[in-house]
C-alpha cells in the first residue's frame, strides 16, 4: 500500500479483486456503448442516433396499474414494512400462474414469496445453496447476477454455451460428470435474454430429470414468460416434476412495463421458496405495500401483456424485414423483445470485424444505430424492440431509416 493510499483499500474482501478493487482499467461493453454513443452525437450534430440496445419497456405503466398506486398509497393501513410480502399479492400470482400458465395447485402461504424484482431475488439463491467449491451451471450470453453471488460464496461458475445449432438450449448431456458431482444449482432463463429463443416442454423435461438424477436445483428465470409470439406461454412448473426440484422468478418489469417499481415472486418448490424467505429476511424488509397491491391489479389484467405483446411483435416483424433486406439471417423470435443475429464478417471491399463488439462499435459510429453486442457463444448482435417511437407510424419511419443507413454498404457474412 502506498503512503497516500487509504487503508480501506486494503480491507476489500478477495471477491472484489481485494487491494486492487477500483483498479481494474478494462472498459466493459455497456460502458464503451454508452461512450460511443456520446461521442456520435458529437459527431453529427443533430442526426438522429436510434437506440436499438436498450433492454427495458419505452412506455409507462398502463393507467389502470398508476391509479391503483396512487389509490393504495393513501391508505394508512399500507404504510410500514411488508416483511416477506402482502397477503393479496401472493394470492393474485397463484391466479395468475393458473390463468395464464396452467400451472394448478399452488399454495399462496407455500410456494409463492414477493421480491423486490428478480434481481435480488437471483442473487438470494446462491445464500441458501452455495458453499465454497460448489458449482452453479449458468447458461451464456445471459443475465450473470446469481453466478456472480456463487462466486462471492467462494462457489464455481461453470458456463453452458446457448448455440444456434443446438437452438439456443443448453447442451445437459455432456456436461463433465465430476463437474456435476459438484453442482447445487442450474440457471435458465427461457424466453432468453439475449436469444430471443423459447425453451420447449420437451426441454424442461429434460431439465426436471437431470435434476432428479444428479440432486440440483433449477432456477428459472422467466422476466419474459408472458412475451411470446409463436406458441401459449410456457412454464416450468407446467412440467411434470418440476415442482420437485425448482423454481422460477416472474417479473413484472417487462410483462407490464414497470421496470423500476422493482416488483417480482418467486413461485414453485415449498423448501426453496421457505429458503428464500429466510435470506430475504435477513436482507429486507419487503416491497411497500402500495406497489404490491398495484402489482395485484397488472397480474389480474393479463390482457395488458397482450397488448403489449402484440405491439413488440409488429415492430420484430419489422426489424427481421429490414435486417434480412441487407443479408442478414434474422426470424421472429420465440419471445423476449430481442432479435438476436449473426454480426457481419466485414464490409465489402472495407473494414473487417473481428468481434460483435467491433461491429458493433462501427454500427454506433458510423451509422448512429446501437445494439449490444454478445461474444460469448460466438458473434452476435442484439436489436431490442423497445427503442423510442410513438405509434405504428413511428415505427416504420425509424425502420426505413436504419434499412436506408444500412443499406449505403455491402454486409459480409
Amino acid at each position: 500500500m502506498s503512503d497516500k493510499e487509504s487503508y480501506i483499500q486494503s480491507l476489500f474482501a478477495e471477491r472484489l479483486g481485494g487491494n486492487q478493487f477500483g483498479k481494474d482499467t478494462k472498459i466493459y461493453k455497456f460502458e464503451k456503448i454508452k461512450r460511443a454513443k456520446r461521442a456520435a452525437l458529437d459527431a453529427n450534430p443533430g442526426k438522429e442516433l436510434f437506440d436499438m440496445g436498450v433492454g427495458e419497456p419505452d412506455e409507462m405503466a398502463y393507467p389502470g396499474v398508476i391509479k391503483s398506486l396512487q389509490l393504495e398509497a393513501e391508505k394508512p393501513e399500507n404504510r410500514g414494512y411488508t416483511d416477506n410480502g402482502v397477503q393479496e399479492f401472493k394470492e393474485a400470482a397463484v391466479t395468475y400462474m393458473k390463468n395464464v400458465f396452467a400451472v394448478d395447485g399452488l399454495d399462496a402461504n407455500k410456494h409463492v414469496n414477493h421480491t423486490i424484482g428478480s434481481k435480488p431475488g437471483l442473487a438470494m439463491v446462491s445464500a441458501i445453496y452455495i458453499n465454497p467449491g460448489d458449482v452453479t451451471l449458468m447458461t451464456v450470453p445471459g443475465y450473470p447476477v446469481m453466478g456472480t453471488h456463487a462466486q462471492f460464496y467462494g462457489g464455481e461458475v461453470v458456463n453452458l454455451p446457448l448455440t444456434e445449432d443446438n437452438h439456443f438450449l443448453p447442451d445437459l448431456k455432456n456436461i463433465d460428470p465430476k463437474t456435476i458431482e459438484r453442482t447445487k444449482l442450474l440457471y435458465l432463463n427461457y424466453p432468453n435474454n439475449p436469444t430471443g429463443a423459447n425453451a420447449t416442454r420437451e426441454f424442461f423435461a429434460e431439465a426436471v430429470e437431470f435434476a432428479k438424477k444428479n440432486n440440483i436445483v433449477v432456477i428459472q428465470d422467466a422476466a419474459y414468460a408472458a412475451l411470446t409470439y409463436n406458441d401459449s406461454p410456457l412454464s416450468f412448473l407446467s412440467v411434470p416434476g418440476a415442482m420437485d426440484v425448482g423454481i422460477e422468478f416472474h417479473s413484472l418489469s417487462k410483462a407490464y412495463n414497470m421496470t423500476g417499481w422493482r416488483i417480482a415472486f418467486a413461485v414453485g418448490n415449498e423448501l426453496v421458496i421457505k429458503g428464500l424467505a429466510h435470506v430475504k429476511d435477513n436482507i429486507d424488509s419487503g416491497q411497500f405495500a402500495a406497489i404490491q397491491k398495484a402489482g395485484v391489479y397488472a397480474l389480474n389484467h393479463p390482457e395488458i401483456t397482450e397488448e403489449i405483446r402484440d405491439k413488440y411483435k409488429r415492430r420484430l416483424g419489422l426489424m427481421v424485414d429490414a435486417l434480412n433486406s441487407v443479408g442478414f439471417n434474422a426470424g421472429l423470435p420465440g419471445g423476449s423483445f430481442f432479435l438476436y443475429v449473426k454480426a457481419p464478417k466485414a464490409i465489402a471491399g472495407g473494414q473487417e470485424f473481428k468481434s460483435a463488439e467491433d461491429f458493433s462499435q462501427f454500427m454506433i459510429k458510423e451509422m448512429l444505430i446501437s445494439t449490444v453486442p454478445w461474444d460469448d457463444a460466438g458473434p452476435f448482435v442484439r436489436f431490442s424492440a423497445t427503442f423510442a417511437a410513438n405509434g405504428a407510424e413511428e415505427e416504420k419511419r425509424i425502420m426505413t431509416e436504419i434499412k436506408k443507413r444500412l443499406s449505403s454498404v455491402k454486409f459480409v457474412f
